[in-house]
């Protein structure tokens, strides 16, 4: 498939060479964590820099077995932020099941971490770091914790989105009807967290999910701006949920005439996707279309769906401009040139 130079929508995705986890064996020590903590300065409100160096040194002296229980032990007893995040960021090379319950806490701010908020805004992006490791273990425990975070109003915006970008890469569709009820509210003072439930759905790929979010665009129009960024997102979850429901592409179809170019530019993808015989002329439409970038993406999804054959039939129409001739014509040289 062409991989063209020029900027545009639709993103290419790679299979990671990464495994999802790596799992660590626990197994009985005879570590004295207490004085392992002590001489690593641990909890004892010193630079942080330094402490960080001194876990750096420690990383040099005990496997990764062993480190798993002092890592733990850290993250139950420090509560310097960065010290934190440096250990969090280690955790989540690997991702030891042991380390799991803490990173909860951690979350939720339980127990000893509640009285430890001297600098707020550092904690909060310690804990949307913590919940996007805590994704990453794909593990369904966590699932509880996150909807109880993301489902409160009164933590911080940046932590609730967090907790829906979770939930949707951990993919247990029990938080579906949660995440629904949260991209569904109008009430919602945040329209990032809806945007962020809207991508969960789509991750999740259920769908119960379809019927609310089409709503959302047959909803009347807003003066708001950011609604609009809220139908984007909704739009690319339909493209992934991949529903061949009717009402989807109705509403897919009406999107192509959008008011916001980035809509119609996502519309176009999520048809692309969608396996629909009709999408291939429907997308022809918006080669028609008053603004360039989302001519440029309409090339892209017809050559993705058609090859070669389209965009001869392309540039040799007299419907469409020099400038989109030109773009059809360049993907075909760029093409070439791949497979000279």
């Amino acid at each position: 498939m062409l991989q063209s130079t020029v900027k545009i929508r639709f993103k290419l995705h790679f299979p990671s060479i990464l495994s999802d986890n790596v799992s660590v064996m626990a197994k009985e020590t005879d570590l004295d964590l207490n004085k392992i903590l002590q001489d690593c300065q641990i909890a004892q409100g010193k630079d942080s820099n330094a402490v960080i160096a001194n876990l750096a040194n420690l990383e040099t002296k005990y496997p990764l077995e062993e480190m798993t229980f002092i890592y733990n032990k850290i993250l139950q007893n420090e509560h310097d932020p960065e010290v934190l995040m440096h250990i969090i960021r280690r955790i989540n090379a690997y991702k030891p099941q042991e380390c799991l319950d803490t990173l909860l806490d951690l979350m939720l701010l339980k127990e000893t971490f509640k009285d430890n908020l001297s600098d707020k805004e550092n904690y909060i992006d310690l804990r949307v770091n913590v919940a996007r490791v805590i994704s990453n273990y794909k593990n369904n425990k966590a699932v509880l914790p996150l909807l109880y975070c993301m489902n409160n109003k009164n933590e911080n915006y940046k932590i609730r989105l967090a907790c829906a970008e979770a939930l949707g890469k951990i993919g247990d569709k029990y938080a579906v009807t949660p995440l629904i009820d949260l991209v569904s509210d109008e009430n919602e003072k945040s329209i990032y967290v809806r945007e962020s439930a809207a991508q969960a759905l789509g991750m999740i790929g259920d769908m119960r999910a379809v019927d609310s979010l089409v709503h959302i665009l047959e909803a009347k129009k807003t003066f708001l701006d950011k609604f609009t960024f809220l139908k984007e997102r909704v739009i690319e979850a339909l493209g992934k949920i991949n529903s061949n429901n009717e009402r989807v592409f109705k509403a897919l179809k009406n999107s192509l005439e959008d008011e916001s170019p980035q809509i119609r530019i996502n519309a176009i993808e999520a048809l692309m996707n969608s396996e629909d015989e009709r999408a291939v002329s429907l997308i022809k439409l918006a080669l028609l279309d008053k603004d360039p970038e989302v001519v440029e993406n309409a090339v892209i999804a017809l050559y993705n769906l058609e090859g070669k054959d389209v965009l001869d039939e392309i540039i040799l129409s007299e419907k469409y401009s020099k400038n989109t001739k030109d773009f059809a014509q360049n993907i075909i040289d760029e093409y070439e040139e791949e497979n000279a």
